[in-house]
């Protein structure tokens, strides 16, 4: 069950509140043997082991368009309104992202460019296991769109039938995407990054995933494919106070836990009494999950923390650096301003970590395990590069050859200088 520390020391704080970690070499030795015979054996090898793995032997990768429609119809209408919903707050906070091409003149007849150009081939990883993540679709897939990718494919794995489930298929076709591959785990991860006879290679990879799965894109990374974020395990944490309503704050914490048996939950308050009320509602709660097995063994990896003064729950949010955090205390705003380390952040008693998740706008693919120090979520310039461009004139020229001239005759780079002086000459 969910573990208690009052007033932990500074120094104890990262080990206190250590992730679970599993092992992390025998991992990494599974996913390289992985990726080596995908890179190898292309669709053989992927066939190969979605028998082993998910227990179905393929004739074919890719899904019909009679599977598409199939799907459609197992939809019922009540979800396929709340996907319309959720899909056209997730466009408009990310269409809002849109930068405008940025033109400057940093001397007269010198003029500088930005512009957001499309990454052309991405691959989107959807996890259907447990938790068919359905919502992860219109995460990634929406904001591909609006940037203009030419090519989006997306690998989810399949069930023991050869099917997948029919809400992943009814959100990827909505939202306009016609790659679809029945394969799941790491070597779903190779396929996109060194690409097979039925699987086309990707210049990024996006989304969440298990161990393998994130293992797998830290090591595609090194193959030059380029990936989003190391995104493991979902996390949440929460700082309350006595304005909070702890059977939310259980609910919140809980939301988390259920994702998987490796996820990991933190209350951090500066009150006693709320973090007692809020370990009642949990063991009340949780008794009412259908998943609660796996949340308690989530809990298990957690804990409720009690704190001396605010100054330092908020060091110790920073410290953590959490995926989500919910800011269930009366000040919200002037906290979170002096937040630095989160991947989201939900303000206030009525912000669930769920709305995130699914349906107010934000993205819910976001970085874990402490990377939150230097990785944004995902957004629409996730699926962007910025090129620059620069237009000299004969008067930019003069104006600002000699200053090249001198700096590279200091670096000892004389063609450098000769390819401005040739210019100043003429």
């Amino acid at each position: 069950m969910i573990k208690s520390l009052s007033y932990p020391d500074k120094k104890t704080w990262l080990s206190k509140l250590a992730r679970p970690e599993a092992d992390s070499k025998e991992i990494e030795k599974t996913v390289k043997a992985i990726l080596k015979n995908v890179k190898e054996k292309g669709d053989k090898a992927i066939k190969k082991y979605t028998e082993e793995f998910d227990g179905v032997k393929l004739k074919s990768l890719l899904v019909t368009r009679e599977e598409i429609k199939e799907a459609e119809s197992q939809v019922s209408k009540e979800l396929k309104e709340a996907i319309d919903i959720a899909a056209s707050n997730i466009e408009k906070f990310h269409r809002a992202q849109i930068i405008p091409p940025l033109e400057m003149e940093t001397l007269p007849g010198v003029k500088c460019m930005r512009r957001s150009v499309p990454i052309e081939k991405v691959g989107l990883y959807i996890p259907g296991g447990t938790a068919p993540l359905f919502s992860t679709v219109l995460m990634l897939g929406i904001p591909a769109n609006i940037a203009g990718c030419d090519e989006i494919i997306l690998c989810t794995p399949c069930n023991k039938s050869g099917e997948i489930n029919p809400v992943i298929l009814y959100t990827a076709d909505k939202i306009g995407i016609d790659k679809i591959i029945k394969v799941g785990g790491a070597q779903a991860i190779g396929a996109m990054a060194f690409g097979t006879k039925s699987i086309p290679k990707v210049h990024k990879i996006f989304g969440p995933g298990n161990r393998y799965v994130t293992v797998a894109k830290q090591l595609a990374s090194k193959e030059g494919v380029a990936i989003d974020m190391p995104a493991g395990p979902s996390e949440l944490l929460i700082y309350a106070d006595e304005t909070c309503v702890p059977a939310f704050v259980a609910a919140d914490l809980l939301s988390q836990a259920e994702h998987g048996p490796d996820s990991q939950v933190v209350l951090v308050s500066l009150n006693q009494e709320v973090i007692n009320a809020v370990k009642d509602e949990i063991d009340l709660q949780v008794e009412m999950l259908p998943r609660k097995s796996i949340a308690l063994k989530a809990l298990d990896n957690s804990c409720l923390v009690l704190m001396k003064t605010q100054e330092e729950a908020i060091r110790l949010i920073n410290s953590y650096a959490p995926e989500h955090l919910i800011l269930a205390v009366k000040d919200f705003e002037k906290v979170s301003e002096r937040i630095t380390n989160a991947g989201s952040v939900f303000l206030g008693n009525y912000s669930p970590e769920s709305a995130g998740d699914y349906a107010s706008g934000t993205n819910h693919t976001l970085p874990t395990f402490g990377y939150a120090k230097a990785y944004s979520g995902v957004s629409l310039d996730s699926f962007n590069k910025k090129i620059t461009y620069q237009h000299i004139t004969k008067e930019g020229m003069k104006n600002l050859g000699p200053t090249i001239e001198i700096m590279a005759e200091a670096e000892g780079l004389f063609a450098h200088k000769n390819a401005v002086t040739l210019r100043l000459k003429s």
